[in-house]
């Protein structure tokens, strides 16, 4: 579990557990959603490279540091993960956004894909793919094996939500991928959902059933 990095600063637990309420509304959970994947892109950030360029405050020049926001790009899997994408941007706007579109055939919960859009010159960029659950762990499992064909510098896996099945499959196929998640529920149930969770991301973000 070294590569797996549980986020568990008192607001982000706060807001997580606001959200799992089955009685939040639509925009509530929208709301919240936004201002936790704010928090967390701060932790998953935390080791962005820097830059020193020459600067003027009102007394003098001055050497200070800088991300390059255009290095990073935030790969949202459809659709759910545009949830989270809208947090993290507020935070690094300068950042490049790829998307994954994913869906889980029902019969055998394995992710087929039907859309992928990327930024140019993936080979230098930094990678932060974007769920809100990682459940069985095959969407997160396909998009990083697409992702790594086109050799981005690195790539890390942000969600609210996980299992320790999900953490075991991901870290079985992609050992390389660190994992940042704000909770690490109980088990999956029969039907590829995380208990206690918090019912169906997608829906609850949409409004749709």
């Amino acid at each position: 579990m070294s590569n797996v990095h549980l986020i568990n600063h008192p607001l982000v637990q706060h807001k997580l557990t606001l959200m799992r309420r089955k009685d939040a509304s639509t925009n509530t959970f929208r709301r919240l959603l936004n201002e936790l994947s704010s928090l967390m892109a701060y932790e998953v950030t935390r080791d962005m490279a820097m830059q020193d360029v020459e600067i003027e405050t009102p007394l003098e020049t001055m050497t200070a540091k800088v991300i390059d926001g255009k290095k990073l790009v935030f790969v949202s899997i459809l659709r759910a993960g545009n949830g989270i994408l809208e947090g993290m941007l507020s935070v690094v706007p300068g950042a490049r956004v790829g998307h994954v579109g994913l869906y889980r055939d029902p019969k055998t919960l394995t992710a087929v894909e039907y859309y992928f859009k990327m930024p140019k010159d993936m080979h230098e960029r930094d990678v932060v793919i974007v769920d809100p659950m990682l459940a069985t762990g095959n969407s997160a499992i396909a998009a990083v094996e697409r992702l790594k064909e086109l050799n981005p510098k690195s790539i890390k896996f942000v969600c609210l939500l996980t299992c320790p099945e999900g953490v075991a499959a991901l870290q079985a196929a992609h050992p390389d991928v660190a994992i940042y998640t704000a909770a690490i529920d109980r088990q999956l149930n029969s039907h590829g959902y995380i208990v206690p969770g918090l019912g169906d991301a997608g829906d609850r973000i949409f409004g749709t059933q």
